[in-house]
């Protein structure tokens, strides 16, 4: 694996402006992307955004997709 590939969980909330509570609610809740623990660290691999951000998308306001919620 390349550590390019991993993006710590600030960075991932500044590249999808939100907040990293944001991040955090969603693995509570596990409707965010998939993410690995590097002892206290939190880190996501990119592939893995892409792959949970194409899962997101839309092509209506009524589009139901296959929503993670």
């Amino acid at each position: 694996m390349k550590p390019e590939s991993l993006i710590p969980q600030s960075r991932l909330a500044e590249l999808l402006a939100i907040s990293t509570r944001t991040l955090e609610r969603w693995r509570v809740e596990g409707s965010g992307p998939a993410y690995l623990k590097a002892g206290r660290r939190v880190l996501y691999r990119s592939a893995d955004v892409e792959q949970w951000l194409d899962g997101s998308r839309r092509l209506s306001t009524s589009d139901a997709g296959d929503a993670h919620a």
